[in-house]
């Protein structure tokens, strides 16, 4: 498994923070973090005149008031982060903040807390998720299990599943988590046109999507995982694929992005780009090969 050296972790001094930090502190090891970075951007560092004025000595420096806040969450929640951490506070725009943070500091991973539901805090994820050139790991509120008992990969035989796998081969290594593949197909239209019923071309699609997956796991000598191949129905792939990971009880999705290096509108594949905006209750980690998007992210730094 490709080891995450450095990761950035955003913080919004809600109590998701707390929970970002307990399970950074857990997952350090699984993703042989060498060092985290935890990051606040705020809008305004700067009080409003009257306030220093009428509070002179009582009130120290906004930035440092917030990191030492954040050094405070770090400290009490047991046991010990076991790597060097640091703490960074800037002022700005949020979204263009870190990820220039992200470019000074070299980082490789992202990590963003989700909110349970809708939360202001979602256009940001999102954005993020979509624009950050390096795999990003979103971690809900509700997760707390600091490790992972079941991986699910949703793969289509691209060469971004095979990054998924090898990434979640190496975690199972660490914490002996079983790992299933998930595998979507679907009944063309006009089948009709064969003389074949529904469920009679619905059994053709499915034993040529079980002999393509054999075909890619040879050509990538991979292990021959557990795979469920779902009939694609009325709902579009990511609710199929969620709804498939809440009756398996998974805790960690992988999937692999379609990242486009042409294109700054669009970062990512429709599927992973859906999951991203939806999924606020399973651990998420979307995977980029090295590379992927930083023509987009290359071109933000020359602006």
């Amino acid at each position: 498994m490709s080891q995450f050296k450095k990761a950035m972790v955003g913080l919004d001094l809600s109590p998701m923070d707390e929970t970002l930090i307990n399970q950074i502190k857990s997952l350090a090891p699984i993703f042989r973090m060498e060092k985290v970075y935890f990051v606040h951007v705020a809008k305004n560092l700067i009080l409003p005149e009257e306030v220093s004025q009428s509070y002179p000595d009582l009130i120290a420096p906004v930035d440092e008031t917030i990191a030492s806040e954040i050094e405070h969450e770090l400290e009490k929640v047991q046991p010990a982060l076991e790597i060097p951490y640091e703490i960074i506070v800037k002022e700005g725009n949020a979204q263009e903040t870190m990820l220039r943070w992200g470019k000074i500091k070299d980082i490789d991973l992202l990590v963003m807390g989700r909110k349970k539901g809708k939360s202001p805090s979602d256009s940001l994820v999102n954005n993020l998720s979509q624009k950050y050139p390096h795999p990003v790991l979103l971690l809900p509120a509700a997760y707390s299990r600091g490790s992972f008992q079941k991986i699910l990969l949703p793969i289509d035989f691209s060469r971004h599943s095979v990054v998924s796998i090898s990434l979640a081969t190496g975690i199972a290594a660490k914490t002996g988590a079983e790992i299933q593949c998930c595998h979507l197909y679907e009944v063309p239209r006009g089948y009709s046109k064969t003389g074949k019923s529904f469920e009679e071309f619905s059994a053709i699609m499915l034993e040529n999507a079980k002999k393509d997956y054999k075909k890619f796991l040879a050509e990538n000598n991979l292990p021959d995982f557990p795979c469920e191949f779902i009939l694609r129905h009325a709902k579009d792939e990511a609710d199929n694929i969620m709804q498939h990971a809440r009756e398996v009880g998974v805790d960690l999705l992988i999937i692999g992005s379609r990242g486009r290096t042409k294109s700054a509108a669009v970062l990512l594949g429709s599927v992973a780009e859906k999951l991203v905006n939806t999924n606020h209750e399973i651990p998420m980690l979307v995977m980029k090969e090295p590379g992927e998007n930083m023509s987009f992210f290359e071109a933000l730094f020359r602006l």
